[in-house]
């Protein structure tokens, strides 16, 4: 390992920067000097514009450039302490995608298309407690605070804790099925001994879940929490609780689900409704069109 190596290393773990992170940034200064096979400390604000448009040309994801991007940014901030270089180190614009939620219906459809009851006791504790992927795999016995009803997250996004609400009939299920294998030290064991089950398991887990279940959406794990926010929201739960629950860290991360929550959409008028009324009829003074509050 170059010392180069080593002090961004030590950068990032004194800010506390969570493993995925640390593993993301020294992969993006490391990609770059691959690419002009030069060392990072040698190049220029040109040469990184000219690696972003390449990694545009690429077609990589948004997500997977502004990735890229920060640890860059980090490693020019931080690291080589040259904050002329940061400012021409830009990020790319985010598109705004709703996110894709099931319905009631479709989220039992689901569950029913699980083949084990492991598998099926997972896709449920995923819903019910909208967990993110890697928290769903890092839960263990003892976040189970059956006694309060609640499930203790620990380390989630921004390595923080957060607790969420634990419903009697999910404790039922996850004792059970916590009997059958009594599993140590993870309550979603993977194939490795001591090892959890992956995110990528859970991925393709879900995917062939709603395959089976007919499902034209694309399912990811996020999309049951993406459910789990939407739904919680149409049964009159407060964007503050949600936010709390979802463990975001601004409310309008929480605010997009109010455009695609069913009820809230479901309040604007007709048009066609309002207009289309008998000729002879009078007509309707606008102010008594129905709207959103």
């Amino acid at each position: 390992m170059t010392p180069l190596r080593q002090r961004l290393l030590d950068d990032l773990r004194l800010r506390n920067y969570s493993p995925r992170t640390i593993e993301a940034s020294v992969a993006a200064v490391a990609k770059i000097a691959r690419h002009f096979r030069l060392p990072p400390d040698q190049l220029s604000p040109e040469q990184i514009r000219q690696f972003q448009v390449h990694l545009i040309d690429q077609r990589v994801s948004f997500s997977q450039l502004n990735q890229v991007t920060a640890g860059l940014r980090f490693f020019y901030a931080v690291t080589l302490g040259r904050p002329d270089v940061v400012h021409k180190i830009a990020y790319g614009k985010r598109p705004k995608k709703l996110p894709v939620v099931l319905a009631p219906d479709e989220v039992t459809r689901l569950f029913d298309a699980a083949r084990s009851g492991r598998d099926r006791t997972l896709l449920r504790t995923a819903y019910a407690l909208g967990l993110r992927v890697s928290e769903l795999v890092a839960l263990r016995p003892e976040h189970i605070d059956a006694a309060r009803g609640l499930v203790v997250v620990r380390q989630g996004k921004g390595a923080k804790d957060r607790l969420v609400p634990l419903s009697a009939r999910l404790l039922d299920e996850l004792r059970a099925s916590w009997r059958l294998q009594r599993p140590r030290p993870w309550l979603f064991p993977g194939g490795r001994p001591g090892r959890h089950l992956t995110a990528a398991g859970v991925q393709r887990l879900i995917r062939r879940a709603a395959q089976r279940a007919g499902l034209s959406k694309p399912v990811s794990p996020h999309t049951l929490r993406h459910s789990y926010a939407t739904h919680l929201l149409e049964a009159g739960c407060d964007l503050l609780t949600i936010q709390r629950l979802l463990g975001h860290k601004n409310l309008q991360t929480t605010a997009r689900y109010l455009h695609v929550s069913a009820q809230h959409l479901g309040r604007a008028p007709s048009l066609l409704d309002w207009v289309a009324r008998p000729p002879s009829g009078p007509a309707a003074p606008a102010e008594e069109l129905p709207c959103l509050p």
